[in-house]
């Protein structure tokens, strides 16, 4: 997966808005993501105006893990938008997994990486048990 950066501006209290239309090439595992809505040859758009809180790390953490920084913005972009679109457990997965393709790809350390990951997994497990 090869990214360009997110570009973002503030919008409220701890919100970004998209400032462009951002293009995301999903790699073939997402394909059956919500049963195949975002199938097709072009990438997934995120559309202009797109509102994220960033990462939604506890304020504990944010002198270590800030939710805006540079570093992962555009892969948490990315997951924030898959998981608004969700509907299963299964599109959860699929959004965690392109969430560590993402911040690979943007060159993320990799312990960052699979720490990211396994938080998403672990909250989505709890938060979506049912």
């Amino acid at each position: 997966m090869e990214l360009k950066r997110v570009v973002v501006k503030p919008y409220a209290k701890d919100k970004f808005e998209l400032v462009e239309d951002y293009y995301v090439p999903l790699p073939e595992y997402a394909k059956p993501f919500c049963g195949g809505i975002f199938r097709g040859p072009t990438p997934l758009k995120i559309p202009k105006g797109y509102l994220t809180n960033g990462a939604n790390t506890p304020r504990a953490f944010w002198s270590l893990f800030p939710p805006n920084s540079p570093e992962y913005l555009s892969g948490i972009v990315i997951h924030d938008y898959l998981c608004d679109w969700a509907k299963s457990k299964g599109d959860y997965k699929i959004a965690d997994e392109v969430l560590k393709e993402a911040m690979s790809a943007l060159g993320v350390a990799s312990w960052k990486v699979k720490l990211f990951y396994v938080a998403c997994r672990v909250y989505h497990k709890v938060k979506y048990r049912r």
